[in-house]
């Protein structure tokens, strides 16, 4: 997740120097319902993973005869059925409410794993001992029967969680509007990686080119960095996806792979 991750660990470094554990919050969104994939319309309507149902961006900067070849679009539906094939289903649930009770087993098996490890990775190689209550197996497993309707009341995202937190936390943290975890505005961090890319797309030795089209990713950064929409998550906009195929050039370097 490119600099989302990058950030994580630098925040992690910081607390390591006055802190040897932390508690984290990873977990609350995919069991309390904060993803706006629970409750928005548009998202809950995706056939598919509802943070990443827009395939495009992944796509369109790849060589042709490779896009055709990998099937991108194919493997995740596959995922995704036999994810939801394996989901524990209640026999009166429909409309919203079994929708959103698959998306928070989607959440549970996929994008729940993902933040895991991320915040493992960034706070061990830190030296801090990060411990995540939210993913206690109890209360995962008591929230899985409760509905979402119960999980978002007037509007307001993980409400059964302020709820609980009521007299614990001043009023202004209580009912705070959810954040997504910080990543760079900056347009000079989008100029480096745009300059970064565009020099592994004139790198002859690139493993990178055997995948991307070079004339397709040059017309890309010609344009202007579009922040909205993202294309995985609440955060992976275009400087995400430059990031992205930047860390792919140098995960191939690494490892000496080829196509």
């Amino acid at each position: 997740m490119a600099d989302v991750y990058a950030s994580l660990l630098y925040f992690c470094r910081l607390v390591s120097r006055s802190n040897k554990v932390a508690l984290t919050g990873e977990c609350a969104d995919e069991i309390f319902g904060g993803y706006p994939w629970f409750y928005r319309e548009d998202l809950l309507a995706v056939e598919g993973f509802p943070w990443a149902g827009n395939m495009e961006p992944r796509l369109m900067l790849l060589r042709d005869g490779l896009a055709r070849e990998l099937d991108l679009e194919g493997y995740a539906h596959r995922r995704y059925v036999e994810s939801l094939e394996r989901m524990p289903r209640l026999p009166d649930e429909d409309g919203a409410a079994r929708r959103q009770r698959e998306i928070a087993w989607l959440n549970l098996q996929w994008f729940m794993p993902t933040l895991l490890t991320r915040m493992d990775r960034a706070s061990m190689y830190s030296g801090l001992e990060a411990r995540v209550p939210f993913a206690d197996h109890r209360i995962i497993q008591y929230l899985w029967n409760v509905p979402f309707s119960m999980k978002m009341r007037h509007g307001e995202e993980k409400s059964l969680l302020r709820d609980a937190a009521r007299g614990l936390l001043p009023e202004h943290i209580l009912h705070r509007k959810k954040s997504p975890y910080p990543k760079t505005y900056a347009p000079s961090y989008t100029k480096l990686l745009k300059d970064a890319l565009r020099q592994i797309l004139y790198d002859a030795s690139s493993p990178l080119r055997a995948i991307v089209d070079k004339g397709k990713a040059l017309a890309f950064l010609d344009q202007p960095a579009q922040t909205a929409h993202p294309w995985f998550g609440q955060l992976m906009a275009a400087p995400q996806l430059i990031a992205y195929f930047i860390q792919i050039d140098a995960w191939m370097r690494h490892y000496h792979l080829s196509v």
